[in-house]
């Protein structure tokens, strides 16, 4: 496998972000954004610098898969002044839901959405930690479409350009925005 190396970091936060070596397997570079949520200096530029990418997209709701997009997409929304609405893991969410299967990189999954949590004149930025292949986002990106609500992009932390995640949510027509790139995954 190649070195891996930040990219583009032009808000200087690739060595916020710790690397662990061969999780959840060998040969993988997990990139842990959990060390940049504890540094207060590193956590409020990532914020800044979301809230900035979103700017102009008039955004009504932020969606965020679980567990971590929820962390910083509720505060996103916040900051917005938009809703943010939780997806949530199959059989996790009571009442009416809508959901979606999908592909990851080392599995499968299901992501649900309550019905009618957005819908049509709603516009959705969908984010999360870390795009890899862009399974979760592309689930996301059509649960959102199946309840009628626009989707204004998608935004993340890492992206991990080399496992094509970016160029399969722009074919499906989605404005993809991120802060850091490790390459060599």
């Amino acid at each position: 496998m190649a070195p891996s190396t930040a990219g583009d970091d032009p808000f200087g936060l690739a060595a916020a972000i710790r690397t662990i070596a061969d999780f959840p397997r060998p040969g993988v570079r997990f990139r842990d954004v959990t060390t940049l949520w504890a540094d207060p200096v590193a956590s409020r530029t990532a914020v800044l610098a979301l809230v900035d990418g979103a700017a102009g997209q008039q955004v009504t709701k932020v969606v965020g898969p679980e567990s971590r997009g929820f962390i910083f997409g509720g505060v996103l929304a916040h900051v917005l002044g938009a809703g943010f609405v939780p997806l949530r893991k199959g059989g996790k969410l009571p009442g009416d839901v809508v959901e979606v299967a999908y592909e990851l990189e080392y599995g499968s999954a299901t992501l649900a959405v309550h019905a009618g949590a957005v819908g049509p004149g709603d516009r959705v930025l969908v984010h999360d930690d870390l795009l890899a292949t862009g399974g979760t986002a592309l689930a996301a990106v059509e649960l959102v479409r199946r309840l009628g609500a626009t989707v204004v992009g998608a935004s993340f932390v890492v992206d991990l350009p080399d496992l094509g995640g970016a160029r399969r949510l722009e074919a499906a027509g989605v404005r993809v925005s991120r802060l850091v790139e490790f390459r060599g995954h």
